[in-house]
């Protein structure tokens, strides 16, 4: 027969709860909308002050802080200009809010199809079935002209598809061009591809050689930019769950070997709608170890990011 151990509950030796120290208390709870301000930064600061809330806080300080200061570099993935977050790109790179810009190749797409074409974003399984998906000729053809005529020249891939663009006469989305945007304001723009992930190395002008040495150029370029982020930067990864924490991980120890172990004491922040394994030990965890403070917020791009760019943006009109 099995024998059974009970625990002798009535020996349990309890502690007053005046004694015991509490994470949470009334002062850190969220507070309702007051008539006499309904701002946003009145919304801001009604959040609870408590984890992710509070994460949040840090990091629209630490950029309001680092704004003219330190480098303040965003990472994008493609979703982030999809889903419209352009213009708010522009806003904080004409405050300094952002002073360089790394994208993946489906950002830059995206970017350049908005500024050139107006529209951008597909059916994905409709062209599929039929073998139309990515087949778009103007996109493919002038992203891939541009891209070749950047390699002749010595330029990266931003600079190339930024001035090429600055030249187009149609430019139906002038204003919510992130790629002309970093022309205009003199904020860097970096493209990093990944060959044969993007729908422009599909089209017969596709030229690897052009997309590499333009990209590679590019890489350099963004581990030039890398050691202003020491002793106060901030790097947001935006929406990319492997290209872009990949690159910046490979630049930042380029940067770091080339500067004496600089940057350190920066901030690094991920914002995506899930969390991801490579975001996490790329950009927040590894990077940070030697200084500085890493941070996760979760939540969809259309909407956790507006917060960031309007309570950063509030903050810096005072």
């Amino acid at each position: 027969m099995t024998e059974y151990r009970e625990a002798d509950f009535s020996r349990l030796k309890t502690v007053p709860v005046a004694k015991r120290p509490n994470k949470v208390d009334a002062s850190l709870l969220a507070r309702p909308p007051q008539s006499s301000d309904r701002s946003f930064t009145a919304f801001l600061d009604a959040l609870p002050a408590i984890l992710a809330a509070q994460d949040l806080r840090y990091v629209v300080d630490q950029i309001v802080a680092a704004a003219g200061k330190r480098a303040i570099v965003a990472m994008l993935g493609g979703h982030v200009i999809k889903v419209g977050l352009g213009p708010l790109l522009i806003a904080l790179m004409e405050r300094r809010a952002i002073t360089a810009i790394a994208m993946n190749g489906s950002a830059a797409i995206h970017d350049f199809e908005l500024a050139a074409f107006g529209g951008t974003s597909e059916d994905v399984a409709a062209g599929l079935g039929d073998g139309t998906f990515g087949m778009a000729e103007e996109t493919g053809r002038e992203m891939n002209a541009a891209l070749a005529r950047g390699a002749n020249a010595q330029q990266g891939a931003g600079e190339a598809l930024s001035e090429y663009l600055s030249a187009r006469k149609e430019l139906p989305g002038r204003e919510v061009s992130v790629l002309l945007a970093s022309r205009a304001s003199g904020v860097p723009v970096t493209v990093h591809a990944a060959l044969g992930a993007e729908i422009i190395h599909q089209h017969p002008t596709a030229d690897g050689a052009a997309i590499g040495a333009t990209s590679h150029r590019d890489f350099k370029r963004l581990a030039g930019i890398l050691p202003d982020l020491d002793g106060g930067g901030v790097v947001l990864n935006l929406g990319s769950a492997v290209l872009m924490p990949e690159v910046f991980l490979k630049a930042l120890t380029v940067a770091r070997n080339l500067n004496g172990g600089r940057p350190k004491n920066f901030t690094a922040c991920d914002c995506d709608m899930q969390r991801h394994y490579r975001p996490r030990v790329n950009v927040v965890e590894r990077p940070t170890l030697a200084g500085g403070r890493g941070i996760q917020l979760t939540g969809h791009h259309e909407i956790l990011f507006p917060m960031i760019a309007w309570a950063v943006l509030a903050k810096l009109g005072k």
